[in-house]
């Protein structure tokens, strides 16, 4: 996988992936670009892999990087069960258009 810079350092990159992330979690649904979902695609989708491990270890390494401890446990007891015999594929990105004042292309990532 070619890592998208997204126009940020590394430090700021990463909050923001972590960030969105976290919003997908809580919400099941969120808006951004097509650059940044395409990046959060394979995050999310391993939060789901440790989500179905549903150890102790695994609570730990998501709760590291999720933002929001209300996240780990939605995660953990609503979306990784949903997936259970689902082997990988846990998200979906749909185009949606531009943004108005800049052109971008914006898209929606969604759970399956």
């Amino acid at each position: 996988m070619r890592l998208r810079k997204l126009g940020r350092r590394s430090g700021h990159r990463r909050a923001l992936l972590r960030n969105q992330v976290t919003s997908l979690v809580l919400h099941g649904r969120i808006e951004t670009t097509e650059a940044k979902a395409k990046s959060i695609k394979p995050l999310a989708d391993k939060m789901v892999t440790l989500g179905k491990r549903g150890d102790l270890a695994a609570r730990r390494q998501a709760a590291a990087f999720l933002l929001d401890p209300a996240a780990v446990k939605k995660l953990f007891d609503e979306v990784a069960p949903r997936y259970a015999d689902r082997n990988g594929g846990y998200t979906r990105i749909i185009k949606t258009g531009v943004r108005r004042g800049d052109a971008a292309p914006l898209a929606i990532i969604e759970w399956v």
